[in-house]
């Protein structure tokens, strides 16, 4: 069942080509058509205007550079960015990150790989204003 919002716009941070283009398909399975990609925070940062909107952002955590808490530090203290709901994004998936992403204040945590099944639900929800912790 495709999202209700197709206005929604997705901004997904990751420095990974194969993930992304994944992401991008479920994505659009689930019914964003809006989906952009920036591969380090840097260049949120820089292009940030250049985006009609942006409702999520999916956050890798291990990004080159400036690792995705930082990057949340700069999102956060950004008013065009400051109410954006954020979500972050780690293969890295155990209790320790999931606290430590609560902690800096994501709105939500995604394990990686993501779950093809459970992935849908999680984004609607989320889209809902419903905080989502998926661990696998």
């Amino acid at each position: 069942m495709p999202i209700e919002s197709p206005n929604t716009h997705v901004l997904v941070v990751e420095d990974n080509v194969p993930d992304f283009v994944i992401l991008a398909r479920m994505l659009a399975l689930v019914g964003i058509q809006h989906c952009e990609w920036k591969t380090s925070s840097w260049q949120l940062m820089q292009f940030v205007d250049t985006m009609p909107q942006i409702d999520l952002i999916l956050m890798d955590i291990r990004l080159p550079h400036e690792d995705g808490y930082h990057a949340l530090k700069k999102i956060r203290s950004d008013p065009r960015l400051s109410n954006v709901l954020v979500i972050a994004m780690t293969a890295d998936i155990s209790s320790e990150q999931v606290f430590k992403a609560k902690q800096a204040g994501f709105d939500g945590f995604l394990g990686k790989p993501l779950d093809l099944e459970q992935f849908p639900d999680q984004i609607r929800r989320i889209l809902a204003g419903e905080s989502v912790w998926a661990v696998l």
